[in-house]
This record gives structure tokens, sequence and C-alpha cells, in this order.
């Protein structure tokens, strides 16, 4: 027997499919957000030209949003910006060839960043390079022992409360492009001080931002040959650079120059202190860039219809990461804003998430003064309307139509990823929710009784039997007046756990203290395996020495050693 989850056992039949109506309404409205190429007309499909030129157009916008991101995060890690360059062209191009997900995008993310700058601080950059080896290394071991299955625990309100939670960190991290360059200075948290624009420098970037998101809305409905983020980025650099405006551009951040990444062993000592040094950060990092890259590959999943690899996506990350260490790069992860660019341009292969690479890597080697040209705004006008169609607005309304608890997850795990990081928050949500769920089915144990024609009474347990309801389970029972024979019948029940037969052998003690006895009735086959495990039965017939449904166990007492 299944117990339902909290949700289930909280509503109706017709609101449970309301409620699956809005989850799928939510869902595709991920999709038409940006008014971008209808999904549904876009499925997986032989490579024809007008699939190669979308998947390389798509790449093209991506690679021009990167940039930027991977020079701020590196700001923010307290390393060169080809560093971030780097490790957002070789993460983007392995996960590409072989991640779980095609149309996901991988690199430097802040998420990984904000963690690294007190690595970075205190030891140096050389052991940023040790660390993202050996967290490579433990992504690799995380994917062959499969664990990326465990993301399948993660309930539906984490996930709205993650994707809530990134459009909004999202959002924050544009704001540092509204300040004057050169005048913030990284922390804990990111890009903080600085002083902000103001006047006509401001009021450029302000209309340049609502420009840029203008072009991406409109767009679509004049034509679909070029992606909407592509033209905005295009049409706002061209009218920057045609007439001169002084606005912040991307060279600006710093120079993106550079030549190929060079083969580098990190540079630090092979002791056992160096070890000690890496693995906190090295456990850390891997555990947030895995949450994260499985989380956008489920919702990048949703969106396309298509189920990825979790497996794979994890040992696609952890060779990724271990080659970048390698290679003088700061690791990533998956990266849900280009993610959502890159399928909403219409990308559905691996061939964009290549091009986003390599069309990074020629911005790095020949590109550079002409990527240096395009003015921030139109990078923050594009990610303006990633926010707006990350953001799951419609679990604003759903919050006063599903449980309390759930609803409260969902905004716990919007603010703590938002205050802290997404790996606190999902891990703090999963806690919250499981807790509910536990409390919710502590609260649904009870007994129906009645007496046989043998004088026997009859305990008929209704719910689970673990932890949460061990106390409720002993309050059921009248010991002191019940008769001398006691049989509790579970078949309405599971015993789940050892607080469940702790919860058995003491009653069994109080009626046996009593001289009265006590037998177990109807046990499910896992019931009995755990209660035979642990050496509770005693078989007190020959109807069925091994096992069976209908036979009337004895319990033996003294067996986990009372408290």
């Amino acid at each position: 027997m299944c117990w339902p989850n909290v949700l289930q056992c909280r509503m109706t039949r017709a609101n449970r499919k309301d409620l699956s109506d809005m989850t799928r309404a939510l869902l595709a409205s991920f999709a038409n957000r940006l008014a971008l190429p209808d999904l549904s007309l876009l499925p997986d499909e032989k490579l024809t030209p007008g699939r190669v030129r979308i998947e390389l157009l798509a790449g093209l916008t991506v690679a021009l949003a990167l940039v930027p991101e991977a020079v701020a995060f590196a700001f923010v890690a307290g390393v060169h910006p080809l560093v971030g360059l780097y490790a957002a062209f070789l993460v983007g191009l392995i996960t590409a060839l072989i991640g779980g997900r095609p149309g996901m995008i991988s690199g430097a993310t802040g998420a990984l960043a904000v963690v690294m700058v007190a690595l970075v601080a205190e030891h140096g950059v050389e052991y940023l390079f040790a660390t993202v080896v050996l967290m490579g290394i433990l992504q690799i071991a995380a994917g062959v022992l499969r664990w990326g299955k465990f993301i399948r625990l993660v309930p539906h309100p984490v996930m709205l409360g993650f994707v809530n939670g990134l459009a909004i960190v999202i959002f924050l991290a544009q704001l540092s492009q509204f300040k004057v360059p050169g005048t913030m200075e990284a922390t804990g948290h990111g890009m903080g001080g600085g002083e902000w624009l103001s006047g006509l420098p401001l009021a450029l970037m302000l209309g340049l931002t609502v420009l840029t998101m203008g072009i991406i809305w409109v767009m679509p409905r004049v034509t679909r040959v070029v992606p909407a983020p592509l033209a905005g980025i295009a049409a706002v650099a061209a009218l920057v650079i045609g007439f001169g405006l002084d606005v912040p551009r991307v060279g600006d951040l710093a120079s993106i120059q550079g030549g190929l990444p060079p083969l580098h062993v990190p540079m630090v000592p092979l002791t056992w202190e160096t070890f000690e040094i890496i693995l906190p950060y090295a456990v850390i990092l891997a555990a947030i860039g895995l949450i994260e890259s499985l989380l956008t590959l489920n919702l990048v999943g949703e969106m396309t219809g298509k189920r990825g690899g979790a497996s794979q996506e994890c040992i696609a990350q952890g060779v990724a990461n271990t080659v970048t260490g390698f290679f003088g790069g700061m690791g990533g992860c998956a990266m849900i804003g280009q993610s959502m660019i890159n399928v909403k341009s219409g990308a559905r292969t691996r061939i964009s998430g290549i091009a986003a690479a390599l069309f990074l890597l020629i911005f790095i080697l020949f590109a550079s003064p002409l990527i240096e040209l395009i003015p921030l705004a139109a990078l923050v006008g594009v990610m303006f309307m990633v926010v707006i169609g990350t953001f799951a607005w419609n679990s604003l309304t759903i919050l006063r139509k599903v449980p309390l608890t759930d609803a409260f997850v969902i905004v716990l795990v919007t603010v703590v990823t938002v205050m802290e990081d997404l790996a606190v928050a999902v891990v703090v949500g999963v806690i919250v929710s499981a807790l509910a769920y536990a409390w919710n089915n502590a609260r649904r144990i009870h007994a129906k009784t009645y007496i046989t024609p043998e004088g026997a009474k009859v305990y008929q347990v209704q719910g689970p039997l673990f932890f949460g309801s061990a106390d409720g389970f002993a309050e059921m029972f009248d010991v002191d007046n019940d008769p001398g024979l006691v049989i509790v019948d579970f078949d309405d029940s599971r015993v789940v756990d050892q607080s469940a037969l702790q919860a058995i052998e003491a009653v069994a003690g109080r009626y046996e203290a009593a001289g009265k006895t006590v037998q177990l009735r109807h046990l499910s086959r896992d019931c009995h395996r755990l209660l035979t495990k642990a050496g509770h039965l005693m078989v007190d017939s020959d109807d069925d020495p091994d096992y069976a449904l209908a036979v009337d166990y004895g319990v033996r007492t003294g067996v986990l050693g009372g408290h």
C-alpha cells in the first residue's frame, strides 16, 4: 500500500486535478514568457540547414551573454577574468558534448564563485585549481554511484522556490552593471560597494536596457529568422557604436583577449595538509554544482518534454571540472539563465552548446576588440527578460491553493536561495518538506477495535508506524482493561523503522507485564522481513513456518534492550 504525500492527503481528487492542470500551465508559461519560438513547433529533428541555423544562432546568443557573466564571476572569486572565461569555454564544451540534456548550458557561475573567494584569498589561485580537480573527481564518483537519482526526492515546491530564487539572484546580479565600472569590490556574496550611475549615463543605461527588452518582445512577431535576444543585442550595439554613445561596455569590465587555455598542473604540494585544505571546499563546490545542474536538467526537461540522464550529467560535470582544473579554469556548473536563453531561442541539440563554447573561444582569440564594444545595457536587457521568463509568476497565485506547508516551502527556498546559496536552500526545503510529511503521517495513525467470538480484542491499526507515530501507537492500547489476548492487525498499516520496532516491543512488554498476550496479524512482506530480522517474531503455529499473511505471530520482548 503506497501512502499519499502531503498534498494528496489534504486535497480531493478534483482539487488534485486542478493543481495538476495549474502545474502544467506553469511549466508551459516558462516556454512562452519571452514570446520566443513555440517549443511545440521545434521538436528534435534531423539536422536540416534550418535546424543548424537555429542551433548556431542560439549558440552565438548564449556566448555573448556568457562573456560579462564569466568576467563578473571571476572578479567575485578573486581571479583573473580569463580564468572565468576559460572555465566557461571548457565546462560549456565538455558538458555540451557528453551531458545528460541537450540544450543545457554550463559555465562559471556565481553560486560557485562565492564559495571560491575565501579559498583564493587565503591560499591563492593554485589551490583553487587543485580544488576544482578534486571537485570534478567527486562529481564523477557521484555519477558512477548513480547518486543523481536522489534529485527525485526534491519536491515540486522546492523546484518552484529554486526557479524563483535564481530568477531574483540573476536580477540582483545585473544591478552591478548600473554602477560606475571599476568602483566595485568582490565580497563574500558577490560584487559589493561601488558608485551608482547617475544623470545622463543612468538614463542612457536604463533606456537601452528597456529598448533591448522591447526588441526581444516584439521581434518574434516580425520574424523568427534570428533569435530575438541576438537581434536585441545587435540592434542596441549598432545604435551605441553608430552614435558613439558613452555607456558602459563589455571592455569596461576587463579585456577578454587571450590565447588558448594552457595545460597547467596545479602548483600545490602533494601532501595530506593540502588535501585537508581543499577537501571541504571541493565537497561544497561539488554539491552546489550538482544540485544546480540537476535541477536545471529537470527544468529544461520539463520545458522541452524530454527527460535527461541525471547520472550522465553528474559524470559530464565531473569530467568538465577535472579537465578545467588542469587548464587554469575556475570550474563551473549548469547555468539556468543561459540555458533558458538557449532553449527559448529554439535550440534542441548539442550543437548549440558546442557552438556557444566555440564562439566564446573565438571571442577570446580573435574578436575581443569587437565584443568589448558591446554595451552592457544590451546584455542586461537580455538577462532581465530571462528573469521575467524564469520566475514562476503563477506560484504567487497557487500559494493560496496549496497546503500551507507547501506554500511555506516555496517562500522559504526562494528566500534562502537569495540570502545564502542554492545548496543550502534545497537542503532546507527538502528537510522542511520531509518533516511536514512525517508530521502529517504521524497524526494519521489510529485504530479500530472489536472483540472476536473467542474473546480476543483486535486493534486494526490505520496509518504507518514509524518514528513520528510511535508515541501515538503506544497510546492507543488500554492494557489494564483489555482481555488476556490482544491481536494487533497491520492490514492497513506498515512497520517502517527501528522506532516502530521499539514501539511494538514496548507495547508487548506492557501486556506481558500484565500477564497478557499480544499477537501480530496481516504483516506485509516488508514488515515481516523487518520484524524477523530484528528477532521479534515467534511462530505460534505450524501453518506457515516462513511467512503467511494470516498467521498470528507472537512477539518476543527484550530484543532491543528496552529503552
